[in-house]
């Protein structure tokens, strides 16, 4: 990458991450463009959910309630990518694959990407941040939640 281009950390050439049809995960997408982290939890029992869905995972109760909670974890599992699962991708590897646990949200675990450089150390249960990384300019405008190590 070159230029402004350091400042994103997914290139060119990648489809626009936006809501399903059905516009299931659209107050995700919408949070992240304000700059604020929101996942499911059920008004009935309390469950938090992660992906998105219609129902609640436990008691069944319709539309989960989107609730904002702080982009902190730490990391449960990670991967190093070798090789890319888009073509896109191809001349930006490796890259790091993280899937974050979120303790204060019922444990809910989040797949992203660990910026900087692809051979860091990266531990199980480290601290982790989530930042967001806005693209304004394109179309449609579109934001993404990074993390990084505290």
């Amino acid at each position: 990458m070159s230029g402004s281009e350091n400042s994103f950390h997914l290139p060119e050439g990648l489809p626009i991450p936006t809501a399903e049809p059905d516009r299931l995960s659209a107050p995700y997408w919408e949070g992240l463009r304000q700059g604020r982290l929101l996942v499911q939890r059920c008004s009935g029992c309390g469950t938090w959910q992660f992906g998105p869905e219609w129902i609640c995972h436990r008691c069944h109760a319709f539309d989960p309630d989107w609730v904002e909670i702080a982009p902190r974890g730490r990391i449960f599992s990670w991967e190093r990518v070798w090789h890319p699962s888009h073509p896109a991708l191809r001349q930006h590897g490796p890259y790091l694959a993280v899937l974050v646990e979120l303790p204060h949200a019922g444990g809910i675990r989040m797949v992203g990407n660990l910026p900087g450089d692809p051979m860091q150390e990266v531990a199980i249960g480290a601290d982790v941040v989530g930042s967001f990384e806005h693209h304004p300019g394109s179309d449609p405008p579109y934001s993404l939640l990074q993390w990084h190590r505290r």
